[in-house]
């Protein structure tokens, strides 16, 4: 298969232009780009994972189900497929006609089992795009136990080792299936085979006498295997939501169960139903859970903070496209929007908590980023009486002092602020350095200079002081 290494530069401009467009939420120019690619590089496997995920978002905005793809099919361009996969010279021809029908129904059966025997034919045989064609399959239904049981075998299946070719994954599969059907006798045997050949691989395992030994205790082996896992597999996690949907119909005022669902969506890094969950779960508390408005608020300065990052890489790979005046636009109004954005929550914070000091530094730090130091400058003197942010908040009233040209106010506030640290750590190196520079403001050069003496001798390298401090004796 090939990567992004073996593109060329052109080629790499394309693919950065696409994955672009996909964080940008625009499917229909990403499928575009993706499948110009593969027509010179039909090897080019992320290009057809970008371009099925993709497909997959432009099924969603068009309202259509997730297995919506399972019906009838477009019949003419399958029954043309299947005439090319028998003629091996048309193969490069039969890859192109599959990402037109799956850029339309990416779940579609007959097109991605088609892929995944034309990936096997071809010279020589695309392996990792053969098990992306099945495991497509299995992302569209995750409960079909026939296309378990087909990506199970080809996992199975020996390669030129002589060895199967992905016997954990076969583990997986076999277990899935149990999940669903604990009863199916195939599935049993292949987990006991799979389990077999995994031990052999990794080495060292003993080998169970049945697969029921290794789920005597069906659901406790799920869990625990899920719980000792760091990173959850997509799939595991999409099993969870799955479960927990169907729960919440049972049981729709659960609190508990569609805040879990809301976690796993975020996890799974699907912040739009991340949002329409928390939103459920906040009205099932009656807007009560702090927790979840705040949650919800960062979810939606995340989405605009991938909005903006997106089009920041795009106007940096390719600044002088056609379409970069409309990005750097869109760039500036998302930029807007977030300063917006956050200084509405901030204000809307304290006032549902006006007791809130944390709320109100929050607030003071967001209206003084704002360039509002008159408003500010309210919010953290209350803020000071909380014992964990009130250096930080006696260190930004200073600086508002500063920028509204009370210079003396703010000489008493940063001073008095540095007299409560006796060590000399982070926070008190940066208020006596602005202490310095509000004493160099008011023309004290001495006070200013003994401030910054005070980090010389334990901070040679601390920003300039090292400069301003050997200056004042006169050396060069």
């Amino acid at each position: 298969m090939k990567t992004q290494r073996d593109l060329t530069p052109q080629q790499k401009q394309t693919w950065l232009k696409a994955v672009s467009a996909m964080e940008m939420k625009n499917p229909g120019y990403t499928i575009q780009l993706c499948q110009g690619l593969l027509k010179t590089l039909p090897e080019f496997l992320d290009a057809r994972k970008l371009a099925r995920r993709a497909a997959v978002e432009k099924s969603k905005a068009a309202k259509k189900g997730f297995f919506s793809a399972f019906g009838g099919g477009p019949s003419i361009a399958l029954m043309k497929a299947s005439g090319l996969l028998k003629k091996r010279e048309d193969h490069p021809q039969l890859l192109i006609l599959l990402e037109e029908i799956l850029a339309e129904e990416p779940y579609n059966e007959k097109a991605n089992l088609i892929l995944h025997e034309a990936a096997l034919k071809w010279d020589p045989p695309m392996k990792e795009l053969a098990m992306f064609a099945l495991e497509t399959l299995i992302e569209g239904n995750p409960k079909d136990i026939e296309q378990l049981h087909r990506t199970a075998a080809y996992c199975m299946e020996k390669d030129e080792s002589g060895s199967p070719r992905d016997p954990s994954r076969a583990v997986e599969l076999f277990n899935k299936i149990l999940e669903i059907n604990p009863n199916d006798l195939a599935a049993i045997k292949g987990g006991k085979d799979s389990s077999a050949s995994q031990s052999v691989k990794k080495g060292g395992w003993e080998v169970a006498d049945s697969y029921r030994d290794l789920i005597r205790d069906k659901d406790e082996a799920i869990s625990l295997e899920q719980q000792g896992r760091v990173v959850k597999s997509g799939e595991v996690i999409d099993s969870q939501i799955a479960d927990l949907s169907a729960q919440v119909q049972a049981e729709p005022h659960s609190i508990d169960k569609s805040r879990r669902i809301a976690e796993l969506y975020e996890k799974k890094e699907d912040l739009e139903n991340a949002l329409e969950w928390y939103r459920y779960t906040l009205g099932l508390s009656g807007g009560a859970d702090p927790t979840i408005s705040r949650k919800i608020s960062d979810l939606q300065l995340r989405q605009i903070d991938a909005a903006a990052k997106a089009r920041e890489e795009y106007l940096a790979a390719v600044p002088d496209d056609p379409e970069a005046p409309r990005y750097r636009a869109e760039l500036e109004e998302l930029r807007k929007q977030r300063a917006d954005f956050t200084l509405e929550e901030a204000r809307g914070r304290v006032e549902r908590n006006p007791t809130d000091l944390l709320a109100h530094f929050d607030l003071g730090v967001t209206l003084m980023e704002s360039g509002k130091y008159q408003e500010a400058i309210g919010h953290f003197q209350r803020a000071r009486s909380n014992p964990s942010v009130r250096l930080k908040a006696m260190s930004q009233l200073g600086q508002c002092y500063v920028a509204r040209g009370m210079n003396d106010l703010a000489a008493k506030t940063l001073s008095d602020a540095a007299q409560e640290l006796t060590g000399m750590d982070a926070v008190k190196k940066d208020l006596l350095y602005n202490l310095g520079l509000v004493y160099e403001k008011m023309g004290q050069t001495a006070q200013s200079i003994e401030c910054l003496k005070q980090i010389y001798e334990v901070d040679y390298a601390y920003r300039d002081v090292a400069t301003k401090v050997e200056s004042s004796y006169g050396n060069s």
